[in-house]
């Protein structure tokens, strides 16, 4: 069996469809019965702030997927539901992680270093997936006023892989249904890095409207972001990764997606030909 959590979001979702359509057996951990009938597979109803309800849900020799949002209690409340799956006799845990994630690191990469670590030293065989920035987190970036669209950020002429969440998935459904073979953590980009004015050049193509990319120093796009309801600290840190980012850590592309799934990760022209109706015009 795999348990899925995470279940209604961009990647679990398409997880459970891939799933389900190679007739494997899942169950989706989701917060509402409602979800769960969306879904149209078995569900248990628990979450991460009840550690016991995902553990509730894990026998031996079942298949474990981690991923959720983060918020104040996630390495506390993963790292239980990490030793459930060790105490269920769990095979495998495959992980959604971050690029670069290590603790200390800012915002979501210290978080899941952190997390990583626990999974690492627990005995547990496991996969941690280090995707990029979505290219499904682009559409609610993007804000039109005066028939033109805006998205801030300061990554300079800094370059990202961003990826498609399919694509994340696919490699997920990969990992979950094949053997479980060694640990390893696979860095997961799209087919090509570009910078943000050439993704803003990109979606006024999809969409037939101006959509510019505005780059801010670090302390104006805290400013920015914080009237836009981030908390002070959030803010800084937020903008704080953005500058580093575009210092060029996330412009490498790697092949790992072709090389689990056999066909190369989706384009942005294709996410953008997939999801213009996305877009908030």
């Amino acid at each position: 069996m795999i348990v899925v959590t995470g279940a209604t979001g961009a990647i679990g979702r398409v997880l459970i469809d891939r799933l389900r359509a190679a007739g494997t057996a899942v169950v989706a951990v989701v917060r509402r019965p409602e979800q769960g009938e969306s879904l149209g597979c078995d569900y248990v109803v628990g979450d991460f702030d009840r550690p016991e309800t995902i553990g509730a849900a894990l026998s031996p020799g079942d298949r474990l997927f981690l991923n959720s949002s983060l918020w104040p209690g996630f390495v506390p409340r993963y790292r239980e539901v990490i030793d459930l799956a060790r105490s269920a006799g769990v095979a495998q845990v495959v992980k959604v992680s971050v690029r670069g994630a290590e603790p200390g690191a800012l915002l979501g990469g210290g978080m899941h270093g952190q997390v990583e670590a626990h999974l690492k030293a627990s005995g547990l065989a496991w996969s941690i997936l280090q995707p990029v920035g979505f290219m499904q987190n682009l559409p609610a970036e993007v804000s039109f006023q005066d028939g033109e669209g805006r998205f801030y950020g300061s990554y300079g002429p800094g370059r990202v892989g961003y990826i498609d969440a399919r694509d994340i998935a696919d490699v997920a459904a990969t990992l979950l249904t094949r053997p479980v073979g060694a640990d390893e953590t696979y860095v997961l980009t799209g087919p090509e890095a570009p910078t943000h004015d050439e993704i803003a050049a990109a979606v006024s193509g999809a969409l037939g409207r101006t959509v510019r990319y505005v780059d801010l120093p670090v302390e104006e796009l805290t400013g920015h972001l914080e009237r836009r309801g981030f908390p002070g600290s959030a803010a800084r840190d937020l903008a704080e990764l953005m500058a580093q980012i575009g210092d060029g850590r996330w412009s490498t592309t790697t092949g790992t997606v072709e090389a689990l799934t056999g066909r190369p990760p989706r384009s942005l022209a294709r996410f953008l030909t997939d999801h213009a109706a996305t877009f908030r015009l």
